[in-house]
């Protein structure tokens, strides 16, 4: 054993001395890049994909440059606010009304069961456009209606005289983040929908929501949300969302929603994500549900 050990010592002590070299390391292969859809619809390589959502986005820029030009001139809002949205909105409300009635029924179905004691409905609708959500809200309602475009009101007038079941009390031309002419705690319940997208400030509007609700009284919302960040709908959400803010009254593709009702110390929250089943898949991922004071 000694005379093995001595004969290992003295091969290493001559190796060492001739000079060694160390053992290369084997190169393991990269996995290449990818550039496209996953498992689910997901999307790789996010550097790239950021790139190319810049890239995209500027090409639809150039594309609609005459509308970003009638915005630089100051001519755009004008032209959307006092016609050009007012009549997509009441357009829009029928096919969007036809695809989610059955959501709708399901949502608003609970809404009775916020009356005061009077068992008599007070219910204000924030955002309520052309009042496309009446045909939905019990016999017997009071509501009362908020939209900062006033020329939203030949449309409402329609529905209401079309909705006789509800006793309208009035409409109040005003911003959801700012409604001053709505006492505090007077109302059993606050609908907004498709609303929560456009608004300048959520957690404005939702504070505002707090305070005109009795104890007690709930928040209902139906809204197109973000879709999820790895998905090519998010991509494309992306791209579009300068263009889709500008052409639809500020509305925003990419807002997560979810999270500015989740900050606010409501003290029940009943919230669920669906993707709606509409023809414009940009504005399929929806969230519903209600909150209680």
């Amino acid at each position: 054993m000694r005379r093995g050990g001595a004969g290992l010592r003295a091969a290493a002590a001559l190796w060492l001395l001739r000079g060694a070299r160390p053992v290369p390391r084997p190169r393991l292969p990269r996995a290449p890049a990818r550039l496209g859809p996953g498992a689910g619809g997901q999307v790789r390589a996010p550097r790239r994909m950021a790139v190319a959502v810049v890239v995209l986005r500027l090409l639809v820029c150039l594309l609609a440059s005459p509308l970003f030009l009638l915005h630089a001139l100051g001519l755009w809002s004008q032209i959307c606010k006092r016609w050009w949205f007012p009549h997509f909105l009441a357009r829009f409300s029928v096919m969007y009304n036809e695809r989610m009635a059955g959501r709708k029924r399901e949502l608003f179905g609970s809404l009775q069961a916020f009356a005061g004691p009077s068992g008599r409905l007070s219910l204000l609708e924030v955002g309520c456009g052309t009042g496309a959500n009446f045909q939905f809200y019990p016999p017997g309602c009071r509501v009362t209606c908020v939209d900062p475009n006033p020329n939203f009101e030949k449309f409402l007038i329609k529905s209401i005289a079309e909705n006789r079941h509800l006793q309208f009390e009035r409409f109040v031309v005003a911003a959801g983040e700012d409604m001053p002419q709505v006492a505090d705690g007077s109302v059993d319940v606050v609908v907004c929908t498709l609303v929560l997208c456009s608004v300048r400030d959520q957690g404005q509007i939702l504070r505002e929501v707090c305070r005109v609700l009795r104890p007690g009284g709930a928040f209902f919302f139906l809204e197109h949300v973000a879709a999820e960040s790895s998905t090519w709908n998010y991509f494309w959400q992306q791209i579009l969302h300068p263009f889709w803010h500008l052409l639809f009254d500020r509305c925003h593709l990419t807002r997560e929603s979810w999270k500015a009702l989740e900050r606010v110390p409501f003290s029940q929250l009943k919230l669920q994500h669906f993707q709606a089943p509409l023809s414009w898949e940009l504005v399929r991922p929806h969230i519903s549900g209600y909150a209680v004071k």
